[in-house]
């Protein structure tokens, strides 16, 4: 009989009065928390798309910049067509700003370090607060996809790696309530390959850990206690967003017991801003003329 997890749930800011909308909106809409779920939110919305808002959105694409048309291949390609039907529908909106979404294309300030975030859909919600956070202290990006489980992320996290540069001073990352119908030993074998994968990119790692889900009870208590062990081991620094969150579950929890409420999203992204901001420096190739010399 398979076992697994589910047997076990006055700062400064540029999100305009229109970005926080639409991060309302899509933190209380319908996100997928399994693979069965995924397929039929993708089959539901990509038939939403019609053929006049998808031929307004080629019509877009085909006038931008090589690398900002290679975004959008790329995004069209690993998004599947539930966020994907979803961010066609804002990117073609006019007066869209890429800074207010979680996947826009983002040009990097090369004076700042850049940051990756590989989550699921808890990441999505936090993406946005943690770039209006760390505004002026980093470039913060996001993988092109709900990463889903660690299955997803070891085919996948070449392509997440690749933005831009393809070189990163910081990724945080979380793998925890898509894998929850795992076997222990067999969520801890992959999130070991998943750790070598990223080590091997040479970033300074963040572990997320996973937030409260389930509606009896807290059923993250069996994942974070296998990647706890997996994290420690391997001697990554982790951001404790699972106690972050706890106390105000309730209040900011949505009613499906995984996503959460913008607020609760706020707070994710505090708790994992206070985590990255110590490890950020800026590009070694931005060091200044003086701090060049002294070196020499």
């Amino acid at each position: 009989m398979k076992t697994g997890f589910a047997a076990t749930p006055g700062r400064r800011t540029f999100l305009t009065v229109a970005g926080l909308l639409v991060l309302v909106c899509a933190t209380n809409g319908k996100e997928p928390t399994n693979a069965e779920e995924a397929i039929r939110l993708e089959k539901k919305q990509r038939s939403a798309i019609s053929s006049q808002d998808d031929q307004a959105y080629r019509t877009l694409v085909a006038a931008l910049p090589p690398e900002e048309q290679a975004w959008e291949k790329t995004l069209e390609t690993n998004l599947g067509g539930d966020y994907f039907s979803r961010y066609l529908k804002r990117r073609i909106v006019p007066g869209w700003n890429p800074l207010e979404s979680e996947w826009g294309y983002i040009r990097d300030d090369p004076a700042l370090p850049r940051i990756l975030i590989i989550g699921d859909s808890i990441s999505r919600a936090y993406t946005l607060p943690l770039r209006a956070r760390l505004l002026g202290k980093a470039n913060v990006h996001r993988a092109p996809a709900n990463c889903g489980p660690t299955d997803l992320g070891l085919q996948k996290l070449g392509i997440w790696l690749s933005q831009g540069s393809g070189k990163w001073d910081v990724v945080t990352f979380n793998f925890g309530i898509h894998d929850r119908e795992k076997s222990p030993e067999h969520y801890a074998a992959n999130l070991e390959k998943v750790v070598d994968l990223l080590e091997a990119s040479g970033a300074r790692l963040v572990w997320c850990r996973t937030t409260p889900f389930g509606a009896d009870g807290d059923q993250s208590e069996a994942v974070n206690r296998v990647s706890d062990a997996v994290i420690a081991r391997r001697g990554i620094v982790s951001a404790d967003l699972h106690s972050a969150i706890l106390p105000q579950r309730e209040e900011y929890q949505n009613k499906d017991h995984f996503h959460f409420f913008p607020e609760g999203s706020r707070i994710l992204a505090a708790k994992l801003a206070e985590v990255v901001e110590p490890l950020l420096t800026p590009p070694t190739s931005m060091k200044s003329e003086y701090e060049t010399q002294q070196t020499r």
